[in-house]
């Protein structure tokens, strides 16, 4: 990373407007139309394993971590990551991605999966998920489709529909 000062934290409440404004300004309003969306729309993101960025006070970056199921399975959605534009390319989002998968890991999580770009998320252990063994509600690229087993096997034991929850 750059010389930034950066210090990443847990979310508070306190960060929500600027999470959403964030996250407004960087996917817009069709952010609301991917299944990824969908399936955060049936549950709440985990506060234990979300986490911010700020540079001084200003916040540069999120990351939401959501609980719910693959058929029966518990796992994770990762996301939605997002690090302000003009801070981009300097380790932000995989800093935010990493804390994450830690704390995950530390609480017990077995699985996480997300809906990304492969060579991005493959330095951070992410894969692609085998064609047909998770669906999302709404159509995804099968490429994007990534999961990060944080105990070995966890994909085996998880198979069917992703849902909230």
């Amino acid at each position: 990373m750059s010389d930034l000062s950066l210090l990443l934290e847990p979310e508070t409440p306190d960060d929500a407007a600027a999470i959403e404004h964030l996250n407004e300004r960087v996917f817009g309003p069709g952010r609301f139309a991917r299944s990824a969306y969908r399936v955060r729309e049936q549950a709440d993101p985990d506060p234990a394993l979300c986490f911010v960025a700020r540079v001084g006070t200003l916040l540069v970056g999120a990351n939401a971590m959501t609980p719910i199921t693959i058929g029966s399975q518990p796992a994770l959605l990762l996301g939605p990551l997002i690090v302000e534009p003009v801070f981009r390319s300097q380790g932000i989002g995989e800093a935010l991605v990493t804390r994450s998968l830690e704390a995950a890991k530390c609480a017990g999580w077995k699985l996480v999966i997300l809906v990304g770009d492969e060579p991005y998320y493959a330095r951070m252990g992410f894969k692609p998920v085998p064609p047909g063994r998770v669906t999302l509600p709404g159509p995804v690229d099968p490429a994007r489709l990534l999961y990060c087993e944080l105990e070995p096997d966890a994909l085996e034991q998880a198979q069917g529909e992703a849902r909230g929850g």
